[in-house]
């Protein structure tokens, strides 16, 4: 436990925040500084054929330990952290025995961590859990899967009577800014499939996620003296401020849950003469998605319609529900459930309300459903991990990896 504590807070400690805005990858030359730790680490617990290549893309290979040929699968997970809230100078702090009351996470700050408002906190009485300093966040999306993965393989080597076949290992740059799969090699990576490590709660066993896009809304205004404007100026703010009235009011991730898609307006930026609205288009079902679409079209049509043609609306596909490609050889899911099982833990199978690098792989010939990794309120400071659900999560990855070669 305390090694795999260890392991955790040496890689959270180093800051991997990946950047939108830059075309490069990785796309923040900082996420190198983890990967080369990586690399090393993966060649000192015994793994083979351990490789990164220009883009700080690293795959590992631990041989099979049995005589009959098994398929060969694979563990992936991403080392970059989310630039939703700065990851620079993490200071995590461990909770032994968590008495589910309040927790202090910043003093002077008064940020306190609570179960009155993130009553998950209560599921894990008794435990030790893993916390922030209440300024940054704590990247356990996804150290904490490279940590689960890491110390999976270790225990594998470690434990020669465990029989298992043959074990790819992934870790990838730059999946918070949704590209982690963008420049992964399926063919070099020679997987029948794989499972992402990047869920959260214990039990999570994930194969559906959003089909998403994102869209950008441009009107072009006419600046005139405001005292002689009637029937001359054309205020780009006013028209995508009528846009964005024309929306559904309830269709936005404040109110909706499940299987429920929406549009999030995620940028706002205007003058008289150019306003500029970002959004994004989420939902599970695609032929909901594809009305999605349409809708801005046809809003944008109608206002052009009325006002003469100052918007335009582009929209471009980010990726698609992985469950079209896990359907078809389900028991990659089977397999995930029936190791939960077998340890105790309750599968909990339900949608992913985001996208995973599972859901790329899965189109670019690789089915990639997603497991639980442990950790609670990604991307801010209020983010922790159980230790106990790390352990469980590695337990998990052993469990499969037996199933497979007892196949």
């Amino acid at each position: 436990m305390q090694k795999m504590i260890d392991r955790f807070i040496s890689y959270v400690t180093i800051d991997t925040q990946s950047d939108p805005n830059s075309d490069s990858t990785p796309s923040t030359e900082k996420q190198w500084v983890l990967a080369n730790k990586l690399v090393e680490e993966l060649k000192q617990i015994g793994l083979e054929d351990v490789s990164i290549d220009a883009n700080s893309y690293i795959m590992a290979t631990l041989p099979s330990n049995i005589g009959k040929e098994v398929p060969v699968i694979g563990f992936i997970s991403h080392f970059d952290t989310s630039p939703d809230f700065t990851g620079t100078n993490v200071n995590p702090r461990l909770i032994y025995n968590y008495d589910g009351k309040d927790i202090l996470l910043n003093k002077e700050k008064n940020i306190v961590l609570s179960p009155d408002y993130f009553d998950d906190l209560l599921l894990y009485k008794g435990q030790t859990l893993i916390v922030t300093d209440g300024t940054t966040l704590l990247g356990a999306d996804d150290k904490a899967g490279i940590t689960e993965i890491m110390t999976a393989m270790e225990y594998l080597i470690q434990h020669p009577e465990i029989k298992h076949g043959p074990i790819r290992i992934g870790f990838t740059p730059d999946e918070e800014i949704g590209r982690g799969a963008h420049k992964f090699d399926v063919k070099r990576f020679n997987a029948e499939w794989a499972y992402t490590i990047d869920g959260s709660q214990v039990g999570e066993l994930e194969y559906e996620n959003f089909n998403a896009a994102e869209a950008k809304v441009t009107a072009t205004g006419k600046s005139v003296h405001p005292g002689y404007a009637k029937g001359k100026m054309v205020n780009a703010i006013s028209l995508i401020n009528e846009f964005m009235s024309l929306l559904p009011e309830k269709e936005v991730p404040e109110h909706t849950d499940g299987r429920e898609g929406f549009f999030h307006i995620n940028h706002l930026k205007g003058e008289i003469e150019k306003a500029e609205l970002e959004l994004i288009i989420r939902d599970h079902d695609k032929s909901l998605f594809e009305s999605r679409k349409k809708m801005l079209k046809n809003i944008v049509h109608d206002l052009n319609e009325r006002h003469g043609d100052y918007l335009s609306v582009e929209i471009k596909d980010q990726y698609f529900n992985m469950r079209q490609k896990i359907e078809p050889v389900f028991h990659v899911v089977d397999i995930a459930k029936e190791a939960m099982e077998k340890l105790g833990i309750e599968p909990i199978i339900k949608p992913i309300r985001g996208g995973t690098d599972g859901s790329q792989l899965s189109y670019m010939g690789l089915p990639c459903p997603n497991i639980f990794a442990g950790g609670h309120n990604f991307h801010g400071k209020y983010e922790y991990v159980p230790v106990e659900s790390m352990q469980k999560a590695v337990a998990v990855i052993v469990k499969i990896c037996e199933l497979v070669a007892s196949r």
